[in-house]
């Protein structure tokens, strides 16, 4: 059983999935729009949602990271109430992560050490994600 995170977008999500996979090291990334998937006769899809992400998925430092744009039409609210926490052993790769993810984005907490990790961060992405980061096995 695993805990998987969903992050929804508003028109970028495509720019969004490239960027991480860029960062993380990965291969261009699988990516289905709302135009890709088989079409209703009954219903039209309209022309601004064709281009729009419908899924995608990234496996970052071992776990599932899901994406998707909102259909057109449908309400987006940017919030702050998830993260995306990255732990690893090595602070070098860590810091790597860091480093690329802040580029456009917010740093909240730079990577410093703390009573509870060698090596513990927060920022904000260019598009408004919030991410943890901490060395070792993520337990206080």
């Amino acid at each position: 059983m695993a805990v998987e995170t969903y992050l929804i977008f508003d028109g970028n999500c495509r720019e969004a999935v490239e960027f991480y996979a860029k960062v993380f090291g990965m291969e261009q990334p699988q990516i289905m729009s709302f135009g890709d998937s088989p079409q209703d006769p009954n219903y039209t899809l309209p022309e601004e949602a064709k281009d729009r992400v419908m899924h995608a998925r990234l496996n970052i430092a071992g776990s599932n990271v899901m994406f998707s744009d909102t259909f057109p039409g449908t309400p987006f609210i940017a919030g702050n109430n998830f993260s995306v926490t990255i732990i690893l052993d090595q602070v070098e790769e860590l810091q790597s992560y860091f480093d690329k993810l802040k580029e456009g984005g917010r740093v909240t907490m730079e990577l410093q050490e703390t009573f509870w990790s060698k090596s513990y961060g927060m920022l904000t992405d260019k598009f408004g994600i919030n991410w943890q980061f901490s060395h070792g096995s993520g337990e206080m």
